[in-house]
């Protein structure tokens, strides 16, 4: 091979002459370019925000320059932080709503750890704060349709029983709506109760609910913060149509041991925690139980005694540093409902939840999230007959692995990548007999899948007025080879069955989910916001009622049934008026829905293992305009929210295929929340909600077929509930407050002017003119009064 000389070759073609301004020009490039590499040196500082008082890592918390105010940044979920300057002296500021800021000086010559111990504020202790966020920050911010939680804030809103609920509050704000009554089932921005993503620590909760809906499973005392995410979403969730609620526990007191509970009319709570080895471990054990039970037992009437009615739950969390880059947490959670009337009926239902955690610090910029995550949720049915017992079970588990990446690239970028790999597996029901002369046993074969994703995004500050972020998730979706498949026909009726398949993979379903929001800052207190979000959604819950049974059934999508899809646009306007103590907005939002599920009529959707010829599939569209105006600091403090919304479907098989109200339909939603500081024993609540009945479908009259009476109905969901409106109110005194005891009392009064809300309506015939039919309105609640006796040490 001959060899060339390529500097020969460039000294002939230059000359004398091109050869100096070259060696000119090098010359000067390189002295450019290291005063350039000089005068713009950088170095990070990173670290953690914690509460000094028990050593909790704090999600939001804002770090910020003092002598550059453009510059600043928000903790992640696990309080880290990172900021990158040029070489110098800087006051770097730690602030987070309700604690005093921290200044630091930073002589700033190398890369550099420091965290940050807040505490509280002692003026703000006087005034009850509902906020948890940054000045302004929910004006600057490109992210919308996000709704925060401060678990303090719940504290003092009445519920029913008493019992305080961080997803009864989230139904208070604008685009949440309750599933019905008393119930912690919840629609948003029209979509159904099964398209929310529910988390906790990072695992999914199938169902929500304890005790039929009445209580939600997750306890006050085990949790640090809750997040909703109902626009916009970000490209890190995936998996679901409308929302995402992300609840994350308490990690545990590093400093001291102490604890907290409650004791109630029909629950007690109890809550400990400590340090495993002070400032690198520590712990968090919390139980909760309601003892209905209990008093059932002590009844004169003998078929109450042997009423079993109640739930339980636990949950744990420990976490360990190990060294100043790596740090691993562990947590889980356990519930279970039970509801039985002697050895005639029993139905026993729950959640299983674990996450294992490793946090590493690769480098000053980039952070690491590693999990680990199970999750379960299944139910038994026991019904008696007589000398045998007829068990009917159900479940779905999934076993996740999930990989996320932070890397704080400069001030003006933020960027989030990884991926997550999930098996599920549905259990979709077996019928069991101890004795096998009464029935066959019939068990359904289990139905597995693959899902995964990859997501990547940016949240980029390109100025001082426009703030984007964007992101791209990809998602897949593989139908795995377990137990037998079915092709059906466009009646949907069995056409054949798939069986012996020599790959793995039935099908699998490729979708890219793009996501962008952005925010332009028309003043420092006042912006624009809008956003466009598509998401999937392939596992399903099928119900045939408004808020949801623990006996629903959940299906994966098919060869048969598609992913669901949601494409969402929407604007907003923000404003924080008299030095940020009242904010307002009012976002409107527009949602196309493909390949959305309903079901035929009469549908029998339990114990059917070609429950996909029950379905039909279309359409839908969901709109609104949202209203929100909080006051969040002074003696009194709280929120007025407002949505006007339609949400409707279109079948071609219901309704001539023309589009209808959905169940989740209603036009107008209120609730207004109040907050009292009277004195500073004594806080006063109250919350009033008003909203419009779901839509359903009422006979419109009746004929005869050899002798038996039909309803004739008309079509589907044309007719509305009445509207549902109640008044709570509610009181909390500080009975004591040491520096190492307090305790206090919480009563309240649940529909405090006696509203009959509308359960349910069915129709019967008329005991006087059995000629005629008569509708009956059932109503769960009146006035409910509790009292709770609140501790913590």
């Amino acid at each position: 091979m001959k060899k060339v000389n390529i500097g020969k070759g460039i000294n002939s073609y230059l000359g004398v002459a091109g050869k100096r301004v070259l060696k000119i020009f090098i010359t000067i490039l390189l002295v450019f370019s290291f005063a350039k590499s000089q005068a713009q040196q950088k170095f990070t500082i990173n670290g953690n925000v914690k509460d000094v008082k028990n050593g909790e890592e704090m999600f939001g918390a804002t770090v910020s320059v003092k002598e550059i105010p453009s510059i600043g940044t928000a903790t992640n979920a696990y309080g880290f932080y990172a900021i990158t300057l040029p070489e110098g002296t800087y006051n770097i500021i730690a602030q987070y709503v309700g604690y005093e800021p921290k200044i630091i000086q930073i002589i700033l010559n190398a890369n550099i750890k420091q965290d940050f111990l807040i505490g509280e504020s002692v003026s703000e202790l006087k005034e009850v704060v509902i906020s948890a966020e940054k000045k302004n920050e929910n004006v600057s911010r490109p992210q919308m349709g996000i709704e925060k939680l401060d678990i303090q804030e719940i504290k003092n809103i009445p519920v029913l029983f008493g019992e305080k609920d961080v997803i009864k509050t989230l139904q208070m704000l604008p685009g949440v709506k309750s599933a019905g009554e008393g119930s912690t089932g919840f629609f948003v921005r029209g979509g159904g109760a099964d398209e929310n993503l529910i988390l906790l620590d990072e695992a999914q909760v199938y169902s929500a609910s304890h005790l039929l809906g009445f209580f939600s499973v997750f306890n006050s005392d085990a949790i640090k913060d809750a997040t909703l995410y109902k626009g916009g979403m970000p490209a890190e969730y995936g998996g679901r149509l409308a929302s995402v609620l992300d609840i994350k526990m308490n990690d545990g007191n590093s400093n001291k041991f102490g604890g907290s509970g409650g004791l109630g009319l029909i629950s007690s709570r109890l809550n400990l925690e400590g340090p495993i080895i002070k400032d690198r471990g520590s712990f968090m054990v919390s139980g909760r139980r309601t003892y209905a039970d209990v008093f059932l037992k002590l009844s004169k009437d003998s078929s109450l005694n042997n009423t079993r009615l109640y739930f339980y739950d636990f949950n744990v969390k420990t976490n360990y540093r190990i060294d100043s880059k790596n740090r691993i947490f562990l947590s889980g959670y356990f519930g279970n409902d039970v509801l039985g009337f002697g050895n005639t009926f029993g139905l026993n239902w729950g959640n299983a939840t674990g996450t294992l955690r490793w946090n590493h610090l690769f480098n000053a910029k980039l952070f690491s999230n590693t999990s680990l995550i199970y999750s379960n949720y299944d139910y038994q049915i026991d019904i008696g007959l007589g000398e045998s017992t007829l068990k009917i079970k159900s479940k779905i588990r999934d076993w996740n692995l999930k990989q996320d990446f932070t890397y704080f690239t400069s001030n003006s970028h933020l960027v989030k990548f990884g991926f997550n790999t999930i098996l599920h597996t549905i259990s979709p029901g077996s019928i069991t007999s101890d004795n096998t002369d009464d029935l066959n046993n019939t068990i359904y074969s289990d139905r597995k899948s693959w899902e995964n994703a990859i997501y990547v995004s940016d949240e980029w500050k390109i100025n001082s007025k426009l703030n984007v972020n964007s992101g791209l998730r990809a998602s897949g979706f593989s139908i795995l080879k377990y137990g037998d498949y079915y092709n059906y026909n466009d009646q949907g009726n069995v056409t054949d069955t798939l069986t012996n398949l020599s790959s793995g993979i039935i099908h699998t379903y490729f979708n890219l989910e793009p996501r962008f929001s952005a925010s332009y800052s028309l003043h420092e207190t006042t912006s624009l916001k809008a956003s466009y979000s598509r998401t999937t959604q392939n596992i399903h819950q099928l119900s045939n009622t408004t808020s949801g049974s623990p006996t629903d059934v959940w299906i994966g999508s098919s060869n048969y049934v598609k992913p669901a899809i949601a494409d969402q646009v929407s604007l907003g306007y923000f404003k924080n008026l008299k030095e940020n103590k009242y904010e307002f907005s009012t976002e409107i939002y527009y949602k196309w829905l493909d390949n959305q599920i309903d079901y035929k009529d009469g549908a029998e959707l339990n114990a059917n293992e070609n429950v996909e010829t029950e379905l039909v599939f279309g359409n839908g569209r969901a709109y609104g305009i949202e209203f929100f105006v909080k006051k969040k600091t002074g003696k009194l403090t709280g929120w007025i929210s407002y949505t006007l919304s339609k949400t409707e479907r279109s079948f071609d098989r219901i309704n001539n295929g023309n589009y209808f109200a959905a169940k989740q339909d209603r036009t107008h939603d209120i609730a207004i929340v109040a907050i009292y500081s009277l004195t500073p024993k004594w806080t006063l609540s109250a919350n009033w909600v008003y909203n419009t009945g779901n839509a359903v479908t009422f006979p419109t009259g009746k004929y005869s077929i050899e002798g038996n009476v039909v309803s004739l109905y008309s079509d589907r969901n044309q007719d509305r509930m009445p509207a549902n409106h109640r008044l709570d109110i509610g009181a909390t005194y500080l009975h004591k407050k040491t520096a190492k005891w307090e305790s206090s009392w919480s009563f309240s009064i649940y529909n405090a002017y006696a509203r009959e809300n509308a359960y349910t309506i069915t129709f019967r015939k008329s005991k006087d003119n059995p000629e005629k039919t008569e509708a009956v309105q059932t109503s769960l609640f009146k006035i409910i009064p509790s009292v709770t006796y609140n501790f913590k040490f």
